[in-house]
């Protein structure tokens, strides 16, 4: 438990690229909020799965007589939105029930819900945009149906993305409203510079007694987010 060794991403030893981030949600997160985090983390994969879809949605749709302006912007949003997904808020939100964090928290729902609105649009599927969505697809089906197809599940994926992002959003905001968090939390911490600091980092795996490891410390204040419902 003292070892925090980075192990996000997991990539391959023989790289000279490491892994940056540690990660670890059974020691790190709090139990009652351990399935929302774990689904949220999902959610982060679909998604960039999602993206890997659209590639060769947009190949198709290149294939069948569309514009190769949409693959371009398809491989673009994988490289750019996949570890900027990541890192913009998962990160924020694991950080946030770790360290019971305003700060992170509205970190999270600002960029989140610009993440909702994005996955929205890109479910639309605006031809030029490099996003299969509803339009581009139901336009494309007169012109070339095997395409039109791998543009449809693409789509498919797109809404439910969409809609798991609305979902999670409400879920989270409830959990700190009903905790008592607030924007005068986040701007105090942000006055204090406590947000540079995750109290449980040096508290939870550095702290050994004389009988061995012990479990992680929490910080004073405990989040006291009502009980998250299975879902």
């Amino acid at each position: 438990m003292t070892d925090r060794t980075n192990n996000f991403p997991p990539l391959p030893k023989f790289l000279r690229i490491k892994p940056c981030f540690y990660q670890n949600v059974e020691e790190e997160i709090p139990l009652h909020h351990q399935q929302l985090v774990r689904h949220a983390y999902k959610l982060w994969m679909l998604y960039s799965f999602t993206l890997c879809v659209n590639v060769v949605a947009c190949i198709a749709w290149w294939a069948g007589g569309g514009s190769a302006v949409n693959f371009g912007f398809s491989l673009l949003w994988l490289l750019v939105f996949s570890p900027c997904s990541y890192t913009c808020w998962f990160r924020p939100l694991y950080k946030a029930f770790r360290a019971d964090s305003s700060f992170n928290f509205m970190a999270f729902f600002f960029i989140f819900f610009a993440q909702c609105v994005l996955a929205f649009i890109q479910s639309l599927g605006i031809s030029g945009w490099g996003a299969c969505g509803w339009i581009a697809t139901v336009m494309f089906f007169g012109t070339n149906v095997a395409s039109a197809i791998f543009m449809l599940i693409c789509t498919l994926l797109f809404t439910v993305d969409t809609l798991l992002m609305v979902f999670i959003l409400i879920k989270v905001h409830r959990l700190y409203r009903g905790g008592g968090g607030s924007f005068e939390r986040a701007q105090e911490e942000w006055s204090t510079g406590v947000w540079k600091n995750a109290p449980i980092s040096n508290a939870g795996f550095n702290a050994v007694s004389e009988t061995g490891p012990s479990l992680p410390q929490y910080p004073a204040a405990v989040p006291s987010y009502p009980e998250s419902n299975r879902w």
